[in-house]
């Protein structure tokens, strides 16, 4: 998806090799050492043969990135908003239904979208807070919600040790009669996976 790679990088004395992860508002780098890069702490950004370089706190930082460091880099410099991320457009009906994040019915307000309230009906987005295993069983009833082109959203914890993981929400999807075809970071615990209609049944 052309956010993550796998790089070299060197931060103040440390040096090492391991897997670059651009978010939305932050790089991480894991590997032999360990670092997380908010894009408002960087300064000097600039791409120099395949290099990204940039200062944070005082000490110089390069990842090896190859093709990706400028397209990294205008992200970085310019970067989408979250609402952008996930495809919201002015004009179209979503539903939040049992997502714990305070500011996404304000995002979505502020782009326009009309925000539906009690039964959904035609949605062009749906999304879906999965916080446990349980939460899976009610993507049947919300696909019926959808429009042929719409998209259901499946907001999950992050991590290995989360209560739901992509296996059982790609399954879950399946079952209905969805496919999986996009995942982004939704916030720094959460990820937000997309999932349409399959073209067959349009």
């Amino acid at each position: 998806m052309g956010n993550e790679a796998e790089c070299s990088a060197r931060y103040g004395a440390q040096r090492g090799k391991g897997r670059a992860l651009l978010e939305t508002k932050e790089l991480i780098f894991r590997g032999d050492f360990r670092a997380v890069f908010p894009f408002a702490e960087m300064k000097g950004l600039r791409v120099d043969d395949g290099r990204l370089a940039f200062e944070h706190r005082g000490q110089p930082a390069v990842l090896e990135l190859g093709p990706l460091a400028a397209k990294w880099a205008e992200k970085i410099k310019n970067p989408r908003s979250r609402i952008e991320k996930l495809g919201i457009k002015p004009g179209q009906r979503v539903a939040v239904v049992g997502v714990d994040d305070y500011g996404l019915l304000s995002e979505l307000a502020a782009r326009g979208a009309e925000v539906a309230s009690g039964k959904e009906k035609d949605c062009d987005a749906i999304f879906l807070g999965v916080s446990s295993k349980a939460d899976l069983r009610k993507i049947a009833a919300l696909k019926s919600s959808l429009k042929k082109d719409g998209a259901l959203w499946l907001i999950r914890p992050k991590g290995a040790n989360a209560p739901v993981g992509e296996l059982e929400t790609m399954a879950a999807g399946k079952k209905a009669g969805l496919v999986d075809i996009k995942v982004v970071a939704f916030s720094q615990t959460h990820s937000a996976e997309k999932f349409v209609i399959l073209l067959a049944n349009r």
